[in-house]
């Protein structure tokens, strides 16, 4: 799953597009981006950093695993450190259909307990970061409007600045948002940049693509950055660091199950 949305500033040539072909042209984007080959059988290992306002870190480390399974995808994560939360794991089934609930359960070893994540519980926090259950999963296009607000030159690169507006209050309780913009990328349809106005209060999630690296054919964000702002305050800052990445892995049978999930690696 190399996902997630939100960000702050646009910077470069601001172009002028026609407002009449706005979300035709938007909409096929945003389908382009979801269609861009992601791999399969994939493992990787992450390091979560949480910056709190005071610029004082905690550092997490994850094992993550992925795979399709016909248009549906599992992914399963491990926490290896700190010793507090290790052996912590969560479990994803990300379906294609439209309108179905994607599942998810979260392991906690030291109540020996798998937990279920609701859907209205889906824009909680993710294991104290500035990522919600929600932003673990991908988005069902149908539930948006999209239209292009413009293209500029973003890093070097031209992109397409697109926002994104849920159709529905229960597409908002649950993920969180009421608005998004995406910046994607001309060359490669990847989103670089975003930003998200979080459903309650003041608060705006930014997030930045800091290293883009193509392995195996397959564009992969090496390092994110999310940080969440209230006015021009940095309430919280989460960066997210991907390393020895691997695609077209063999995985068990059951290793996508709750039991898996509750053994552990």
């Amino acid at each position: 799953m190399q996902y997630f949305s939100m960000i702050l500033i646009c910077l470069g040539l601001i172009l002028p597009v026609s407002a009449m072909a706005d979300d035709a042209q938007a909409r096929s984007i945003m389908q382009k981006v979801e269609d861009r080959d992601d791999g399969d059988n994939m493992m990787a290992e992450l390091e979560m950093i949480l910056i709190d306002k005071r610029g004082h870190q905690r550092i997490r480390k994850i094992k993550s695993y992925m795979k399709d399974r016909g248009q549906d995808t599992l992914g399963i994560m491990f926490f290896i450190y700190p010793a507090d939360i290790k052996d912590t794991g969560f479990l994803t089934f990300d379906y294609d259909a439209p309108g179905q609930d994607d599942d998810q359960w979260l392991y906690l070893p030291a109540l020996r307990k798998t937990k279920r994540i609701a859907s209205h519980n889906k824009s909680g926090s993710f294991m104290g970061s500035d990522l919600n259950y929600s932003d673990m999963t991908s988005r069902d296009l149908k539930d948006y409007d999209f239209t292009l607000k413009k293209e500029m030159d973003l890093k070097g690169f031209k992109t397409w600045m697109i926002e994104s507006l849920p159709r529905t209050r229960k597409v908002i309780k649950e993920t969180g948002y009421k608005k998004s913009l995406l910046f994607v990328r001309q060359d490669n349809y990847v989103v670089i940049r975003a930003v998200s106005w979080v459903k309650s209060g003041s608060d705006i999630k930014y997030m930045d693509v800091k290293n883009l690296k193509k392995i195996d054919g397959v564009w992969v964000a090496m390092e994110m950055h999310v940080t969440r702002k209230k006015g021009k305050k940095v309430v919280h800052k989460t960066i997210l660091k991907q390393s020895k990445i691997q695609f077209n892995q063999k995985f068990e049978h059951d290793f996508f199950t709750k039991r898996r999930l509750e053994k552990g690696l």
